[in-house]
């Protein structure tokens, strides 16, 4: 008899089983389809020694100060402040767009308010964005999106930016000033042992077992519990009722190279006409030093099967539309609680994952019926 069942051993479901072994003194069993805990934050060491994440770069940026605390009881952290650039006209320029990407693209200063007022004439004036297209050319025009946007766009998610909600570039910040962080928030690194490391501390404890190479459908039936908690897809835990939810995915496709260093950033984009989006380099996550240097390029594609890595939910207003009924439904299913990105169909980063996994101990010991608990949520 357990208390908890947990489905998925991805970074809520981890969290979510450490708060309620740790904090509550629940019994919980989790239960991961993949032979590896952690997700798609899973990292690993290669055979040459070097830290590498398998499902592209995971780091781990937060403004909440108990997310942060509560990680650190299970790792230290590799000081990393994430810098991006982007491959453009045969050379690297600084991304997010700051001072720095002008002066890189036209070979010239910028001041300040030089780039206010080139981006003024720049941009389109568009009230009210209707697709991803006209959100970038109404805050910095046709020069800047066909740079950086307009082919990178279309890569990642297969059809012409125009058919993508404007949400899908609105979260792509401009910057008038020399800022070229890729993330602001205060509290940014890479856990000292990887990932991996750090998920297996947060699952040491008496009350917590873990079944990998299971599914939960086949298994479920087999033991007792009071509570489900479910982190998987949410259309999968409905038998696709209503039909499959469409996903972007990507080929992670690894290398190692007989360099010591390939490229000036961790992460470079490619926004141009090739068929990856972005090349990798964990090296410098890490600083290992090593002879050769490990990477990884990322290739989108389609959603065809269950065997395609989950990474990105749809934003088109058909596959929302298609979600709400599920949620709905969600709610009237008694003794069970639908966190985290899968479950609730919604891009979330690590951090916001975690965070669903804390507040589990704010109602799990109430006796509160599904929608309260939803509502708790804010899904």
């Amino acid at each position: 008899m357990y208390d908890y069942c947990i489905v998925g051993a991805g970074i809520t479901g981890i969290t979510a089983a450490s708060i309620l072994a740790r904090e509550l003194g629940k019994k919980v069993v989790v239960i991961e389809k993949r032979d590896h805990i952690g997700g798609n934050c899973y990292d690993y060491v290669n055979e040459h020694g070097i830290l590498v994440h398998k499902y592209g770069p995971h780091i781990f940026h937060t403004r909440y100060k108990e997310v942060w605390e509560y990680l650190s009881q299970f790792t230290e952290w590799i000081p990393y402040v994430h810098r991006v650039l982007a491959y453009v006209d045969g050379k690297y320029v600084s991304f997010p767009i700051n001072i720095k990407t002008l002066e890189q693209l036209f070979d010239r200063p910028f001041s300040e308010q030089e780039m206010r007022d080139w981006i003024e004439k720049e941009k389109v004036p568009i009230k009210n964005p209707k697709n991803a297209e006209e959100m970038v050319i109404s805050r910095m025009g046709w020069f800047l999106y066909e740079k950086f946007f307009k082919h990178y766009t279309r890569k990642q998610w297969g059809v012409d930016p125009k058919e993508l909600a404007p949400e899908v570039t609105a979260r792509i910040p401009i910057r008038f000033n020399r800022d070229d962080r890729y993330f602001t928030d205060p509290y940014q690194g890479i856990p000292k042992n990887g990932y991996n490391a750090m998920f297996e501390k947060m699952l040491e404890h008496k009350n917590i077992e873990v079944v990998l190479n299971t599914d939960y459908k086949e298994y479920i039936d087999a033991i007792s519990f009071k509570r489900l908690v479910y982190t998987g897809p949410i259309d999968q835990f409905f038998d696709n009722m209503f039909g499959g939810l469409p996903y972007r995915c990507l080929d992670f496709r690894h290398q190692v190279i007989e360099e010591e260093l390939y490229q000036p950033a961790a992460v470079v984009n490619y926004p141009g006409e090739v068929s990856y989006t972005r090349v990798t380099e964990f090296k410098h996550f890490t600083k290992q030093d090593s002879k050769k240097t490990a990477l990884c390029f990322e290739h989108p594609k389609d959603h065809l099967s269950e065997k395609d890595v989950y990474c990105y939910p749809f934003p088109v207003r058909e596959a929302l539309e298609k979600y709400s009924k599920y949620k709905r439904l969600s709610k009237k299913i008694k003794n069970t609680i639908f966190i985290g990105r899968l479950a609730e169909y919604k891009y979330l980063n690590m951090d916001e994952c975690v965070k669903r996994g804390l507040d589990i101990k704010n109602f799990a010991n109430t006796q509160a019926d599904q929608n309260e608990r939803f509502n708790y949520l804010g899904l």
